[in-house]
C-alpha cells in the first residue's frame, strides 16, 4: 500500500512538473515573410565607429554613435541626411561624456544617457534650429545599478531597466530619485530567482521602448528570444517567448555568462506595431565566424508583433543592423549597419497595409 501510495505520488509529482505554465505565451513563427533590399543613404561628412541608434523627431535626426572617438551624437536634417552638427563630446572634462548607451528625443530635446557618469544629460534645439544646447543633467540615484537604457514616460519622470534582478523597471523623477519599482523577470528558473538574481538581470538584459499615445512600454532581451509588452494605460502584461525560449546562461563568481544566442538588438513601438531587430545566431556560430575572419555583427531580421503581441510579419534583410527607425508616413525602414563605410540603409515596404504605423 504505502509502495502505491509513493508511485501515486511520484505521478502527480511529474504531472505538476510537466503541466506547470510558463511565464510566457510562445510563438514559433510569423504568418507573412518578406525580403528586402536596401538602399545606402549617403551621410554628409560624418565619420562613425559604430552606429547605434537612430532617432528622428520631425525634420532632425540624430545618430548615437556607440564608439565614437570625438562626439558620441551626429545630427542631420530628415529625411536628406545633410549634416547639421556634432554634440557629446568625449572626454574627461564636467561637461563631457564618459559614454553614451541611448539617447530620446522629448519634444525639442534630447536626452542622452552615459552610464559610467550615471548620468542623463538634456540638449534643446537653438532658436535657428541648426544645433542643440546644453541645458540640463540629471545624476541618477545611489540605488539605481548602472542603469544601459532609459526612456522618457512623461515631462517628470524616466523608465529605466532595473539590473538588481528584485524587478524589472525603475521609476526616477526628474531629479533622479528613485520613486518606485515595477514587474519581475519572467523566468521559470525558479533556483537563479532566489540564488542569483543579479546574474539573472545581467542575463535578462533587455532593450526597451515607450509609446506616450498608446501607452506601451516594450522589452526585448539581449539574450534568448522574448517580447515583454507592458500596457501602462490598462496596467496589462504580456509576455512573448519565441523558438529560441529565455536568456541562457550559467553563473559564475556572481556574473551571468551567457551560453545560448544573441537574440534582439533594438525595439521601436509604433502607433500600430512593435518592430524589434533579431539577431538569432549561437555564441558558437559567432565564434566559428570571427575565427573564419567574417567580423559581420547586428541582426537579419525585423519581426513585426502587435501591441498585444501578436506575431504580423517577419522581414529578412541584405544588411545586418543594429539601430531602426520606422517611418510609418513613407512606409520606409531608415537603419544603421555597422558593418559598412555608409552605414546608413533605406528599405522600403510600400506593399505594406497592416504594418509600419506611426
Amino acid at each position: 500500500m504505502k509502495t502505491c501510495t509513493n508511485i501515486l505520488l511520484i505521478v502527480l509529482l511529474v504531472s505538476a512538473c510537466a503541466s506547470a505554465p510558463e511565464k510566457g505565451i510562445p510563438y514559433n513563427d510569423f504568418p507573412v515573410t518578406e525580403q528586402l533590399s536596401g538602399q545606402t543613404v549617403p551621410l554628409d561628412t560624418a565619420i562613425f565607429r559604430f552606429p547605434y541608434r537612430i532617432r528622428v523627431q520631425g525634420d532632425t535626426v540624430a545618430i548615437l554613435d556607440l564608439h565614437a572617438s570625438e562626439h558620441f551624437i551626429q545630427l542631420f536634417h530628415y529625411p536628406d541626411f545633410s549634416y547639421i552638427a556634432s554634440l557629446g563630446r568625449r572626454g574627461d572634462s564636467p561637461e563631457d561624456m564618459l559614454s553614451a548607451e541611448n539617447l530620446r528625443w522629448d519634444g525639442n530635446s534630447l536626452w542622452m544617457l552615459d552610464a559610467n557618469k550615471s548620468q542623463l544629460t538634456r540638449y534643446s534645439l537653438s532658436l535657428s534650429g541648426d544645433s542643440l544646447l546644453r541645458e540640463e543633467v540629471v545624476s541618477l540615484d545611489k540605488e539605481i545599478l548602472r542603469a544601459l537604457d532609459f526612456v522618457v514616460y512623461d515631462d517628470s519622470t524616466f523608465i529605466v531597466p532595473d539590473y538588481s534582478g528584485e524587478s524589472r523597471f525603475c521609476w526616477i523623477n526628474r531629479k533622479g530619485k528613485l520613486l518606485r519599482k515595477m514587474g519581475e523577470i519572467p523566468s521559470v528558473n525558479e533556483e537563479v530567482l532566489r540564488q542569483a538574481r543579479p546574474a539573472l538581470a545581467q542575463a535578462w538584459r533587455s532593450f526597451i521602448d515607450y509609446n506616450p499615445r498608446n501607452g506601451v512600454l516594450a522589452a526585448v532581451t539581449q539574450l534568448g528570444e522574448v517580447l515583454e509588452i507592458y500596457n501602462l494605460k490598462d496596467s496589462t502584461h504580456v509576455v512573448r517567448i519565441g523558438p529560441h525560449g529565455e536568456p541562457k546562461f550559467k553563473v559564475a563568481e556572481g556574473y551571468g555568462i551567457p551560453t545560448g544566442i544573441m537574440g534582439f538588438c533594438d525595439v521601436q513601438v509604433t502607433d500600430s506595431a512593435i518592430y524589434a531587430v533579431f539577431q538569432g545566431r549561437t555564441f558558437k556560430e559567432i565564434t566559428e565566424a570571427t575565427q573564419r575572419g567574417d567580423m559581420t555583427d547586428g541582426g537579419w531580421y525585423v519581426y513585426v508583433f502587435s501591441l498585444e503581441g501578436e506575431p504580423l510579419r517577419k522581414y529578412e534583410l541584405d544588411h545586418a543592423i543594429y539601430g531602426m527607425f520606422v517611418d510609418g508616413q513613407f512606409r520606409t525602414l531608415f537603419v544603421v549597419d555597422i558593418n559598412k563605410d555608409e552605414p546608413m540603409v533605406k528599405f522600403c515596404c510600400n506593399k505594406e497595409k497592416y504594418t509600419l504605423g506611426k
